[in-house]
């Protein structure tokens, strides 16, 4: 995760080097829109084509594929001499990180106890914001080339740590490797969740039912299915949510987005760094509470103080550049301070962590990646179209409108997120097939809680 956060950041170091003077590559302002979000197109194929070899071949397969990928998109940057190298190596990177997306959260769900499911699942976001913080710091030092360099080291390591890495028990079970299975089970969770390994292999040795229909047939008898269609629509809410937030815009569009609100005379770098490192340190704080706070609560908090920011920074652009502001020094920094703060407590690890809790485990991998393309689209959308937005519609007015794209998603969230701390995949996939069920010894119905793990047995 951390290389992969790198490879987001590094286009917010490189664009500028390259729209220097005297730099051996040059790009043009389409050309750059082009190079920041082909990444969010290539990520498709990759979603789609990773559920077929996690399944077939193992999850560590697939995550030898995914780290070879990465190097070689690295190296693509490094050795560009063109701007259709380097357009290249974006490609690979998004296609590498569509294959990871839906491969980290199963596998994280299939190893980890329940107890700990949600921390780990975070955890991959605070390393993501810690790759991106990485390299946005030696990139301000050093060359995008050398940056490269450095970053290429992140991917060779996970190569090397995939060697060691066990193989999902889940999987194993899938393929009657039954003694395999039950030593990795034990040697990742121990003794005492064995009732929670008996279980899944009953699972899988359970007669299933061949029909006759073709997969197309399948397909759509699939997603009229309440259990699948209501945690997708949740999802593609979230999705969105997470892309116009403004983390991702700032990683990539950091520098032009400072000098916009702040002037021309900030250094940006500095800047960059240093919400970097108010990310980290508030993605750490995520990982402390995700599992003591209700994810609702979480997510609706932070949604507030994300929604309210963008609108106070769309205020202060309209009052700034009709002269109503009598000083402003502190305003911008502040402002951008509480989004950077609410991207990462919530609206960036939430939308992972809820994903790995509310898919029904029948059709895991096909909800993961038609969850994906929504969070494709969303990504290309706002990356391709930030500078053109900025243009026609000005910077104040597109705070406001991404505010209210956050609104509506927020509002979907609480029509159909249900509370995901505590409860089982059974409890979830209930839930979203209907009628709603009572706990024992709850009050309140599955309506408000409710959870999962993104874990197992592949169809």
């Amino acid at each position: 995760m951390v290389g992969f956060g790198c490879s987001t950041g590094y286009l917010g170091i490189m664009l500028p080097q390259l729209q220097q003077p005297g730099s051996t590559i040059t790009v043009t302002k389409e050309q750059a829109s082009w190079l920041v979000s082909v990444g969010a197109m290539t990520l498709v194929f990759g979603t789609f084509l990773v559920p077929s070899i996690m399944s077939r071949a193992g999850r560590k397969v697939a995550l030898y594929l995914v780290s070879v990928i990465s190097i070689l998109a690295w190296f693509a940057y490094i050795l560009a001499t063109s701007y259709e190298v380097l357009l290249l190596g974006a490609m690979a990177n998004g296609f590498s990180f569509g294959m990871f997306a839906p491969l980290r959260s199963i596998y994280i769900g299939e190893c980890s106890s329940p107890r700990y499911r949600g921390g780990l699942l975070t955890t991959c976001v605070e390393s993501q914001i810690f790759g991106v913080l990485f390299v946005h710091l030696t990139g301000s030092l050093i060359s995008y080339k050398l940056t490269a360099i450095c970053s290429i080291s992140f991917p060779v390591i996970s190569l090397l740590l995939i060697i060691y890495s066990p193989e999902s028990p889940s999987w194993l079970a899938t393929k009657g490797q039954y003694d395999r299975c039950g030593k990795n089970f034990i040697w990742l969770r121990g003794e005492e969740e064995m009732p929670e390994l008996k279980k899944m292999i009953e699972t899988v040795l359970l007669p299933t039912t061949k029909t006759n229909q073709n997969k197309v047939k399948e397909i759509i008898a699939v997603v009229k299915k309440k259990e699948f269609c209501k945690p997708i629509l949740l999802m593609f809410a979230l999705y969105i949510m997470l892309t116009c937030a403004g983390g991702l815009l700032m990683a990539v569009y950091g520098v032009t987005i400072l000098e916009s609100l702040m002037g021309p005379e900030v250094n940006a770098s500095i800047w960059m760094v240093a919400l970097d490192c108010l990310r980290v340190l508030s993605t750490a704080i995520a990982v402390l509470v995700i599992n003591k706070v209700k994810r609702r609560k979480i997510l609706f908090s932070v949604g507030f103080f994300c929604v309210g920011s963008q609108l106070c920074m769309g205020a202060y652009v309209f009052a700034r550049s009709n002269g109503y502001l009598l000083f402003d020094s502190w305003i911008p920094g502040t402002l951008i301070s509480v989004q950077m703060m609410s991207v990462s407590m919530g609206m960036q690890p939430l939308p992972g962590v809820i994903a790995g809790e509310v898919y029904p485990l029948q059709h895991r991998g096909l909800s993961s990646s038609v969850g994906l393309i929504m969070l494709s689209i969303s990504a290309f959308a706002v990356l391709k179209g930030y500078p053109s937005l900025v243009s026609v519609i000005g910077l104040g007015e597109s705070y406001f409108l991404f505010s209210g794209i956050i609104a509506a998603c927020l509002v979907v969230a609480w029509v159909l997120l249900p509370e995901t701390s505590g409860r089982t995949l059974q409890e979830v996939e209930d839930h979203f097939r209907g009628p709603l069920l009572k706990l024992e010894g709850e009050k309140q119905p599955l309506t408000h809680s409710v959870t999962a793990s993104y874990l197992s047995i592949h169809e």
